[in-house]
């Protein structure tokens, strides 16, 4: 009787979720296939990752989708980089809402799976690629990325995980 008591009250635990890792709002972020390391903002705001990418083009390889593009960064080196689609986001932007509140089309971004390291942290994400050159940082971590990761967002902190290690 008392080993159906004692089960019955570890069934009555609430069911505790893995703690998420604190962050700060920059951090940075190694990217392997790249190999680089960039300075990331998380954006808790957003829901895909963005990598910067300029001289962006679509092409055939083997009858899958693939996309050609070089980073879009002050100090790239211009080498060309080739990864297959995952598939075409469509993004909303502020720039794209009319003064009436009504959006124009969505813009078209192709996106990729890449492998990110955080931390020690090691993940594979999905990043859409786009021309963030007018931006401070050239990689931003969405929400989605954010869960990969299971990170959670101080904006008063930043480069809490320093650099990566993976």
């Amino acid at each position: 009787m008392k080993s159906i008591l004692a089960l019955l009250s570890l069934l009555a635990l609430p069911v505790m979720a893995a703690e998420p890792t604190l962050y700060g709002r920059y951090e940075y972020i190694q990217l392997p296939e790249i190999g680089q390391t960039f300075k990331a903002k998380m954006d808790t705001g957003a829901l895909t990752a963005s990598l910067s990418a300029k001289d962006i083009e679509l092409f055939k390889r083997d009858g899958e989708d693939w996309v050609r593009f070089r980073l879009g960064t002050a100090d790239a080196d211009g080498k060309v980089y080739e990864h297959k689609v995952a598939r075409i986001s469509k993004i909303k932007t502020r720039s794209e809402e009319d003064e009436d509140g009504e959006t124009s089309d969505a813009s078209k971004r192709p996106v990729v799976e890449l492998e990110m390291c955080l931390g020690n942290v090691k993940r594979s994400v999905e990043v859409n690629l786009t021309n963030r050159s007018s931006f401070n940082y050239p990689l931003l971590i969405g929400a989605k990325a954010l869960r990969e990761f299971g990170a959670a967002v101080n904006p008063a902190r930043r480069y809490t995980a320093d650099q990566p290690h993976c």
